[in-house]
């Protein structure tokens, strides 16, 4: 059977790309075969690019300090900022670095940031990830008391860093078993929400995460923190940096069997469908260079 193509000249495509999985399983319909579009000569799209000022006043996307998050590493025992040798500019913080440099961002306008902690104790399960004490609440207490509500401040939700295996779970029979490490989720979730998180996100590409984040936190009164899921968190070698920053590398094996295949793309529709039905607030898509148009 033929299908019969046509142009769309906003998008550059000659046929419309795949539609969207409903949770049904039924295909989702684009906008544009709503027919709400108005047709020429009523409806002129350049009216809008007339200008310099009709085209700043009419963007849809704007990219400015108020749009970006700013990742900062925080690592327990440091006495001040050690710089990232992977990551130029960056650097791993001391609590008291951390705070600093988070009223520097705050002061630029810059619209939240995202805490990674980087533990000194590591074991099989991560617990100093959901401690009270552990340097991920340390960092967003004093980063709260700091900044008050003049800064969203979002805590990644994994284990990596805090296991001495490296992966995003707990190890059984060789690999990352999903529902055991669901329950860390949630302790975690509530642990970082304890501590002042506005927003935390996890990241781990568990099965199910956001279900047991949102039921762990709601169970712990914290129905009113933000969700921010890693609904499509690709398998990429441009995670080098990041590990040796938040060291958090795999000692065995690859992280393949649980993030995302990046040559799926109905797969990374579907994991971001059920996020949003499990419950999570926003979604995110990383590494977003590469892989926003897969």
């Amino acid at each position: 059977m033929k299908t019969r193509c046509r142009s769309f000249p906003r998008t550059g495509r000659r046929c419309p790309p795949s539609s969207p999985p409903r949770l049904n399983g039924t295909p989702g319909r684009r906008w544009w075969e709503h027919g709400w579009v108005s047709s020429y000569p009523l409806y002129r799209p350049r009216r809008l690019r007339r200008t310099p000022g009709l085209r700043r006043a009419f963007a849809e996307t704007s990219l400015d300090p108020s749009r970006l998050v700013a990742p900062l590493f925080v690592k327990e025992g440091l006495e001040d900022a050690v710089p990232i040798q992977s990551m130029p500019g960056y650097c791993q913080h001391s609590l008291e670095s951390l705070v600093k440099e988070g009223r520097e961002l705050a002061e630029r306008g810059v619209a939240g940031v995202l805490v990674f902690g980087v533990p000194v104790h590591k074991d099989a399960t991560g617990t100093d990830a959901h401690s009270d004490f552990g340097i991920s609440q340390l960092a967003l207490r004093s980063l709260k008391d700091e900044l008050g509500d003049d800064m969203v401040v979002i805590a990644d939700l994994c284990l990596c860093e805090y296991t001495d295996h490296g992966h995003c779970g707990v190890i059984e029979d060789g690999g990352v078993a999903n529902d055991p490490t669901l329950e860390i989720y949630g302790r975690i979730a509530s642990a970082q929400a304890d501590a002042g998180a506005d927003v935390v996100a996890p990241s781990g590409m568990m099965d199910g995460q956001v279900g047991a984040v949102r039921r762990a936190l709601d169970d712990t009164g914290h129905s009113d923190t933000v969700i921010l899921s890693y609904a499509a968190k690709y398998a990429s070698s441009l995670y080098g940096p990041f590990r040796q920053a938040a060291e958090g590398a795999p000692q065995f094996g690859d992280r393949r069997a649980y993030q995302q295949q990046p040559s799926n793309i109905d797969e990374a529709l579907r994991e971001a469908a059920l996020d949003v039905a499990e419950g999570a607030d926003a979604l995110m898509v990383k590494p977003a260079t590469g892989y926003l148009d897969v």
